[in-house]
């Protein structure tokens, strides 16, 4: 007799679907988190006393409604806000904003930008539907496709020619055929950049990056991003609710050190305390490069296993910031329309896709830019529970910040990035500084530290072609290249399905559990 059916590493979101399958599904499944919260990260946690902040992740993707009923994600808080962000730029234009509403937000884009911009965001839209199609961005219990079955998703030559730009092009190649002008177009581009590029290790121009482009507009119908009231974490919970109603157990503060194997199967996990915990299956929502390199003995993984493995592009060059704020910033002229409301909920401040890529090059010789691209996000100014009465929580995620540094290097240009972000946001809010009450700067290898995601990675692999599609393992590795231990499964955001708060990576393979045990 083991402890239990199967063991689950970590409880991220993908973490406790996977375990919330599996206890459904009849099995005896714990969850081993080592921090004191869950959700990993798809959290929401006191950083500062009375201050929630949103750890990572802020934005739930569209989920396939298989995924979404089954979890029973209707009882969750999940929302639209009016307003999903507002675009500062550098001409001194009225702020763009970017509503929820369609009709709205065609009819705001047709007055700021024109007509034939509306047109552009449209078909750079209809573009993104072919290539998302052809790397399973929402299939769900299907492994990824070849190169040739993503080809042959196309249904004419124009979805041929779009799916062939996302795995060669950068996002600048589509941006240019259909907001071409430079000026007019300038907030939307701007916007179009910052999104292909945040969840790579590339400048806008760099070929790769429109893959990362279609993989974010994608949607299945008319859904679309969303915000959850208290924060991201709110799910988390309501996930483990889920998990613990079906008689799965988690324990906190239970740190894995190593998965134990023995001939050519899992036997369990060693915790950090030396206790042994069994099991003949093992799901771990880590990368697959800690899964494999920091749980397991590499040189007992095959040769050409560990090659892949270790091929995984794992470079994070982001950078956020938390702040506590004593009030809410005043915006100045022509920006004063962001006081209204909550409009300044998500403020944008791109630069130029040309200024990104000039950031970009800077990065690489370990320089930092003096005028980061980053949002703010205040979301206490729809949730006043994330902080205390009349105060508020604010959260930067900015680009880019140079990585492989060493520790002293790296603490001068953590406080100079900070700096930088701070001192662009003073420039149309000019009493920000004065409301911070207390700021904590996060360079991506923070959050190695903190979850102990490789690099500080949050995709768990960079969305670049040459990991999505055939080349982003299954829950059971690569078609050309199985895990080579029976039981052991991968659940994480490293998965076919890939990052983003979607749940499909945790809930295939989950799925793919059962159904393995149901054969034996």
């Amino acid at each position: 007799m083991t402890d239990y059916d199967a063991i689950v590493i970590g409880a991220g979101h993908n973490g406790l679907t996977a375990a919330s399958v599996m206890a459904r599904g009849g099995m005896r499944v714990l969850c081993l988190e080592k921090n004191h919260f869950v959700g990993g990260m798809a959290s929401t946690t006191e950083l500062i006393r009375g201050y929630r902040f949103e750890l990572a992740g802020s934005i739930q993707f569209p989920v396939p409604n298989v995924v979404y009923e089954d979890l029973e994600l209707a009882t969750c808080p999940i929302y639209e806000p009016e307003v999903q962000s507002a675009a500062i730029g550098e001409s001194g234009a009225p702020p763009l904003l970017l509503y929820s509403d369609p009709e709205r937000l065609l009819d705001h884009l047709g007055k700021e930008l024109g007509m034939d911009a509306v047109m552009g965001m449209a078909e750079i839209a209809a573009w993104a539907d072919a290539p998302a199609r052809a790397i399973g961005r929402f299939d769900v219990r299907t492994p990824p496709r070849s190169l040739d079955e993503m080809l042959g998703c196309a249904a004419n030559e124009a979805e041929r020619e779009a799916i062939r730009t996302a795995l060669f092009g950068s996002v600048m190649d589509v941006v240019d055929r259909f907001l071409p002008d430079k000026e007019r177009h300038g907030p939307v581009r701007s916007m179009l950049a910052f999104l292909a590029v945040n969840s790579t290790y590339l400048g806008p121009y760099s070929p790769g990056t429109a893959m990362c482009l279609a993989f974010a507009l994608a949607s299945p119908g008319t859904a679309t991003m969303s915000k959850v009231r208290g924060g991201m974490g709110t799910i988390s919970d309501h996930l483990l609710a889920l998990f613990e109603r079906h008689g799965g157990r988690l324990e906190r503060h239970a740190k894995v050190a190593s998965i134990v194997a023995a001939g050519g199967a899992v036997r369990g996990v060693t915790l950090a305390d030396g206790n042994t915990v069994t099991a003949p299956v093992v799901v771990s929502n880590l990368d697959p490069t800690a899964t494999f390199t920091a749980l397991l003995d590499p040189e007992s993984l095959p040769p050409e296993f560990l090659r892949r493995v270790r091929a995984i592009d794992h470079r994070a060059a982001y950078f956020q910031v938390h702040f506590a704020l004593s009030g809410l910033p005043r915006y100045v002229a022509p920006y004063e329309q962001l006081n209204e409301g909550d409009a300044a909920r998500n403020v944008t401040f791109f630069g130029t896709p040309e200024q990104m890529a000039q950031d970009f090059e800077s990065c690489l010789r370990g320089r930092v830019p003096a005028s980061p691209s980053f949002n703010l996000q205040i979301p206490t100014l729809s949730d006043p529970t994330m902080a205390p009465p009349g105060k508020h929580a604010a959260s930067s995620f900015a680009f880019y910040f140079p990585i492989g540094r060493n520790q002293a290097e790296q603490s001068r240009l953590r406080d100079e990035m900070a700096a930088n972000i701070v001192r662009k946001i003073s420039r149309w809010a000019p009493d920000f500084p004065d409301l911070v009450d207390r700021q904590l700067n996060y360079p991506a290898y923070t959050y190695e530290r903190m979850f102990g995601c490789t690099g500080g990675d949050f995709t768990h692999g960079l969305l670049q072609p040459g990991f999505m599609g055939p080349f982003r393992p299954g829950w059971r590795g690569w078609p050309d290249a199985p895990v080579p231990l029976e039981g052991l499964y991968l659940c994480g955001a490293g998965c076919h399905g890939g990052p983003g708060i979607t749940f499909i990576p945790g809930y295939n393979a989950g799925h793919a559990v059962l159904e393995d045990v149901a054969r034996l």
